[in-house]
């Protein structure tokens, strides 16, 4: 089986290293070397991680990830090429079920700042796969939103998400809703349907799983 969260790994070092350490990405105040960082946390040291979707150790898992931006930058890189096959996030069973996303998002997030951006072409195995992960994560990211949100891919079978209500539909390649539903959407290829004040709502949601 094609291994696409390794071939994005590599994909995003590469692209780390071409734009430099001081370079914007997506994520709100991170330069590509907190980026790196903040992968390099949540591969690396799986208890300050947690502080990634636990409230409490938010504090902490910022100041460890502040430490580890500190290192040298092509230190940094070399890491995120070489993940530790004890972590829980990217040992080999778990690697391309939890790291996909991961690294096709983050590596959107310093491709789509960097002025001048252009689409990559993506694999159409990797897409497919990315509508699995979409399939997966689409109606969890939408749990709370105030209507009947469809999901749709041409191609692949329609998803229903949302609350229920007055329906919103969101059209556009895996990939591209991959980015929407992460919580990007103003970055994102995808259309949008429904009354004008809910797709709106949709537009500045916060999304994400």
């Amino acid at each position: 089986m094609t291994r696409y969260a390794k071939a994005e790994r590599a994909a995003l070092a590469d692209s780390l290293d071409a734009v430099g350490p001081d370079a914007p990405t997506l994520c709100t105040g991170w330069t590509a070397r907190d980026l790196a960082a903040h992968l390099l946390l949540r591969e690396r040291h799986p208890i300050a991680a947690a502080g990634i979707v636990i409230g409490p150790l938010a504090g902490y898992a910022e100041r460890r990830r502040k430490a580890i931006a500190t290192r040298d930058y092509p230190a940094l890189l070399t890491d995120l090429r070489h993940p530790p096959v004890w972590s829980p996030t990217s040992n080999p069973l778990t690697d391309e079920a939890i790291n996909l996303l991961e690294m096709y998002i983050h590596h959107e997030d310093v491709l789509r700042a960097q002025p001048g951006w252009r689409p990559r072409a993506i694999d159409p195995g990797m897409s497919e796969s990315l509508w699995g992960v979409v399939r997966r994560t689409g109606r969890l990211a939408l749990r709370r939103f105030p209507a009947a949100v469809v999901i749709d891919a041409p191609g692949h079978e329609r998803i229903s998400a949302g609350v229920g209500g007055p329906e919103v539909s969101i059209t556009g390649k895996p990939e591209e809703l991959a980015i929407f539903l992460s919580g990007r959407q103003l970055s994102a290829d995808v259309a949008l349907s429904g009354p004008d004040d809910l797709v709106e709502r949709l537009r500045s949601a916060k999304l994400g799983v």
